[in-house]
């Protein structure tokens, strides 16, 4: 089973992170699970959503404490003793920030392997595709890249449907992000 823990502020798409992962899992035939997990709702609180992604059902339904891969929305989030927790030397890192592996590596104190921490400008790719900073869309484009589990394709159509009554013109741009992110996720 394949854990995934997803960290962002109030805002950012966090949730819709995960339930757009887990539909797109579910489109490659896989067992899926998504949920969040947060206090009090409010723009910019710190927020955290959960993905599980099996070849079998999928029965547990707790918080992961041990995620193999880690996704940060938000790298301010870093300096978060709560974002870092659980996490093992192996565990994949895909977070938004312009900055190369090494110099990431160096602000968690070495507590990943470099190899295994991908950075994507999502931020910079957002505002400028989506006009704001919701950067969901654009850090699973870099997510799918890193790890070859779930097929762009999938994705693109999981985007498609999870934001049909919002518009062409919002899953056109949403698109446009997700692939941009992909083509340049930075190892």
């Amino acid at each position: 089973m394949l854990q995934i823990r997803i960290h962002g502020r109030g805002g950012q798409g966090v949730v819709t992170a995960a339930e757009l992962l887990a539909l797109a899992a579910f489109k490659e035939g896989y067992f899926a699970q998504a949920f969040p997990a947060f206090g009090v709702e409010r723009s910019g609180a710190p927020i955290q959503s959960f993905v599980r992604i099996d070849s079998e059902t999928i029965i547990t339904r707790e918080q992961i404490q041990e995620p193999d891969i880690l996704i940060v929305q938000d790298a301010s989030l870093l300096h978060s003793e709560e974002v870092l927790f659980g996490v093992k030397k192996n565990t994949q890192l895909i977070i938004n920030s312009p900055d190369d592996s090494a110099t990431i590596n160096r602000l968690l104190h070495n507590k990943i392997l470099t190899k295994n921490i991908s950075s994507s400008p999502a931020t910079e790719i957002a505002l400028r595709l989506l006009g704001k900073n919701i950067v969901n869309t654009v850090i699973l484009g870099a997510f799918i890249k890193k790890n070859k589990i779930i097929k762009l394709e999938s994705l693109l159509s999981a985007v498609s449907e999870k934001f049909a009554e919002k518009g062409q013109a919002l899953i056109n741009k949403n698109k446009a992000a997700v692939t941009e992110a992909y083509t340049y996720v930075k190892k």
